[in-house]
C-alpha cells in the first residue's frame, strides 16, 4: 500500500463513518442518496491519494534528462563526460554553462541509487560541431568552486566475465 494512501485511509474511513451516522437521521427517501455519498467519500479517499502519487512518480531514479528549450540539433551529436561537478549543481546550471559554447541536446547528472544524492559527474549531449570547442573552453574551467574535467565520453564497456 502506498504511503500517501496509508496516511489518508484512516481519515477517509472516519469521514465515511461520520457521513453514514448523519445519514441514519435522514428521512427514508434520502437514504439512497446518503449511501451514494458515503460510497463517494470512500472512493475519493482512496483514488485521490493514488492518483496524486502516480502523478508525482519520477521518470527514472538514477538519472534525470533535461532537454534544452528550443535547441534543435540537426545532424550528429556527441556525448561529453563532465567530472568534478559540485554536488549542489543541477541540470539547469550545467546546461546554461555549456549552452554558452554551443547547442546542448540534453544533460544527465548521475545520482546514487540508494541516497538520491548527486555523484559529482554527468554527461552532456551536444552537437558534434560544438563538442571540441566545449572541451577546450570548459576543461579545467572553474565552476561553483570546482575545476571541471570535460572530455569526450567513452562507450560503456560490458564486463566479459559472463562470456566464454
Amino acid at each position: 500500500m502506498s504511503s500517501s494512501l496509508r496516511t489518508s485511509l484512516p481519515f477517509t474511513v472516519a469521514l465515511a463513518i461520520v457521513v453514514y451516522l448523519v445519514s441514519i437521521f435522514l428521512p427514508e427517501h434520502l437514504l439512497s442518496q446518503a449511501a451514494a455519498l458515503t460510497l463517494g467519500v470512500v472512493i475519493a479517499g482512496v483514488l485521490i491519494p493514488l492518483l496524486m502519487e502516480y502523478k508525482s512518480l519520477p521518470t527514472s531514479s538514477a538519472t534525470k534528462v533535461v532537454k534544452s528549450a528550443g535547441a534543435t540539433v540537426s545532424g550528429d551529436t556527441a556525448t561529453l563526460y563532465v567530472g568534478n561537478l559540485p554536488y549542489r549543481a543541477n541540470e539547469e546550471a550545467v546546461r546554461e554553462l555549456f549552452q554558452q559554447s554551443g547547442a546542448v541536446v540534453n544533460v544527465r547528472l548521475m545520482k546514487d541509487r540508494q541516497t538520491g544524492r548527486r555523484r559529482g559527474f554527468g554527461f552532456v549531449e551536444v552537437a558534434v560541431k560544438d563538442a571540441n570547442k566545449m572541451i577546450q573552453k570548459l576543461n579545467d574551467f572553474e565552476f561553483e568552486g570546482r575545476t571541471l574535467k570535460v572530455r569526450e565520453a567513452k562507450e560503456r564497456q560490458d564486463s566479459e566475465d559472463g562470456e566464454e
